[in-house]
């Protein structure tokens, strides 16, 4: 099949193939004169990122050498991303609440985000400052970590730039833009390890909501039970965004 073929059928399924729905697909010819990269390079770099296709599989298909895929993906990626990193914004509370999904509606109707950590495993540093910076205790090993929050139906509103892995949850809530972007008078849901936030967020009268703490040697009341497990279901929504994120081998 030609190049030229390829790109006629990615234009006509743009959703499945770049992420892309037809209306949206304007996208690609403003990338394309405002970031000055190629159609055919923007196709290859959405494509890889949608469907995570072999380097060897997108220079077949746009008739291009397998090595000069790594480095569209090098050379591009970085300046598409701050273009759509714009896509990222925190809605207003009333398109929050209209699309909230039906079990925050009876106890968590205010919640507007749902926090948690990605850690993403690199390479050991060479130098000794960088190695004991990225070192991370909860996963044994060195990683870039990410504060990321999406809102109840799954909508991601906030991903702070990438710190080293030893950062604390709740450092990582405060050195990040999170504080600054939350709006007041909502509540932020999150899991027991972001320890000594709910101070931080009363500055700016919003609730925390996270699992009751649980102390050694205690046994925990039939409510605080129930609450945990609560919580947990619907902390599922980030477990879910999370695990997106990692499907793609950029991000791995």
């Amino acid at each position: 099949m030609s190049a030229k073929r390829v790109n006629l059928i990615i234009k006509e399924h743009s959703r499945f193939y770049l992420g892309l729905p037809e209306d949206a697909y304007f996208l690609v010819k403003l990338l394309e004169s405002e970031a000055e990269i190629s159609h055919t390079n923007i196709f290859i770099i959405l494509k890889k990122i949608r469907l995570n296709d072999l380097y060897y599989r997108l220079a077949v298909d746009f008739g291009l050498p397998t090595a000069s895929m790594s480095r569209v993906n090098k050379n591009h990626l970085s300046k598409l991303a701050s273009y759509f990193k714009t896509l990222i914004f925190w809605p207003e509370a009333n398109k929050i609440n209209l699309n909230l999904p039906l079990p925050f509606h009876y106890r968590y109707s205010k919640v507007q985000s749902i926090i948690d950590c990605l850690e993403i495993e690199i390479e050991q540093p060479s130098n000794s400052v960088h190695q004991a910076l990225t070192w991370s205790n909860y996963k044994k090993t060195n990683t870039l970590k990410y504060l990321i929050s999406p809102t109840p139906d799954d909508i991601i509103n906030f991903i702070s730039e990438g710190f080293g892995g030893r950062i604390t949850d709740k450092e990582i809530v405060e050195a990040s833009n999170y504080l600054n972007i939350l709006p007041p008078n909502c509540d932020v849901m999150a899991d027991r390890g972001f320890k000594g936030i709910g101070g931080l967020l009363n500055k700016k009268n919003c609730n925390l909501i996270r699992p009751p703490s649980v102390q050694t040697g205690t046994q925990c009341t039939k409510q605080e039970v129930k609450e945990s497990k609560r919580i947990a279901s619907l902390r599922i929504h980030i477990e879910r965004v999370i695990r997106r994120l990692r499907e793609f081998c950029n991000t791995r």
